[in-house]
């Protein structure tokens, strides 16, 4: 399957550090060799990078471990691919704009008698895959159930697409990242984690790869950064393991209450 990769901060950040242990199970240290993308969110914009190709080769996968963009949320995947061919619009992270917002999306699993469930009209698939259809049917039931202006308390948003994410694990394995460039929400199938850091900051060291980083020397003592993966990235922090069913939902790297 595939692995995912998001950070929520009340700062910009760049995520090189977490990126760089991801990009290493693009071939490497990992089986996920067909595809990887990320997202930045910068203000209402963002910038996506993709590649068809293995993040562990990619000379644009290296740009983004040598290069630091600044973000407060990134979305990140590598593709081991089971539904849909290898190819640039398979690759994750999908996006779509719904309420004058891009919505950033990825996932990780595999769904199975699906295509009568994902009946879609506005938002339409662009490739083949199991984890796009599903992304568009959520987009066309959070439009059918709040219309076509956004609620004050999106909270409750959120809260409905955990109830739509419950739908969808009944289908298969469905561990999922999704933004709308405010808030991140994360929904565990099976695995996923995640790691608040804040101050007093300290070294972490990568798991798939022989890099330490000093936080204190990257930081200041008022920055929140929230990294959320598959499988923890580091060996010497303590990660929060989510359980089948549950979700979380972050904004400026804390959690929220829902």
């Amino acid at each position: 399957m595939c692995e995912l990769l998001a950070m929520s901060a009340n700062v910009p950040t760049d995520i090189v550090f977490s990126f760089t242990g991801l990009a290493e199970r693009g071939g490497v240290t990992g089986p996920h060799v067909d595809g990887w993308g990320i997202t930045f969110y910068e203000g209402k914009g963002s910038r996506t990078f993709k590649d068809a190709c293995p993040s562990s080769e990619s000379h644009i996968a290296k740009l983004i471990k040598s290069y630091p963009i600044k973000s407060e949320i990134v979305v990140s995947h590598i593709r081991q691919a089971n539904r849909g061919c290898v190819s640039l619009e398979n690759t994750h992270p999908f996006t779509r704009e719904l309420w004058g917002k891009y919505w950033t999306y990825a996932h990780n699993g595999q769904l199975s008698d699906y295509q009568d469930k994902f009946v879609v009209e506005r938002f339409q698939p662009v490739g083949d895959t199991d984890s796009e259809l599903a992304f568009c049917w959520i987009m066309e039931q959070v439009l059918a159930e709040f219309g076509h202006k956004q609620p004050e308390d999106m909270k409750k948003v959120f809260s409905f697409i955990s109830g739509l994410a419950d739908e969808i694990r009944a289908l298969g394995v469905f561990n999922m990242i999704l933004s709308d460039g405010v808030d991140l929400m994360t929904y565990c199938s099976n695995n996923l984690c995640y790691i608040t850091r804040r101050a007093p900051f300290g070294k972490a060291t990568l798991i798939d790869t022989d890099v330490v980083i000093d936080f204190d020397k990257e930081t200041t003592p008022n920055d929140v950064v929230t990294v959320i993966a598959t499988r923890p990235l580091t060996n010497n922090e303590q990660w929060h393991i989510l359980s089948p069913g549950e979700w979380k939902l972050f904004r400026q790297g804390e959690l929220q209450v829902c």
